[in-house]
């Protein structure tokens, strides 16, 4: 049965998605989350987030699995022409200097042998 909120997907939405679901089936047992930053909020939802400790700027995608090298991996995802904002690159910065493995991508590709190789299957 088709769902008819899939039209309001946009064009990262779907990056998104399939980027999740490369997790799911390549990396099943790896803890691995959608950050819900986006989206534009209320007066009252922007102070009832900041409130409650929201940062703006979190990537995309988290996985807390470390590996050899690294404590996590952290991915922004984007589709051309976007490019991350300010407050995004200041937190793939600090997770950086937190021994986190960072990454903007732009494409699904990239981002699977990104994924790929930071499990070391590449």
């Amino acid at each position: 049965m088709p769902n008819n909120y899939n039209k309001y997907l946009t064009k990262e939405d779907v990056f998104q998605s399939a980027i999740m679901d490369y997790f799911s089936m390549q990396y099943p047992d790896a803890f691995v989350i959608h950050v819900p930053n986006e989206g534009k909020r209320t007066p009252y939802e922007r102070f009832k987030f900041k409130k409650l400790g929201g940062v703006a700027g979190v990537p995309d995608i988290l996985c807390f699995d470390s590996n050899a090298d690294f404590n996590g991996l952290a991915i922004e995802l984007k589709v051309k022409p976007n490019k991350p904002t300010e407050n995004q690159k200041k937190c793939l910065k600090t997770l950086k200097n937190k021994n986190w493995k960072t990454s903007v991508s732009y494409d699904f590709d990239n981002c699977k042998n990104l994924i790929d190789e930071y499990f070391g299957n590449i």
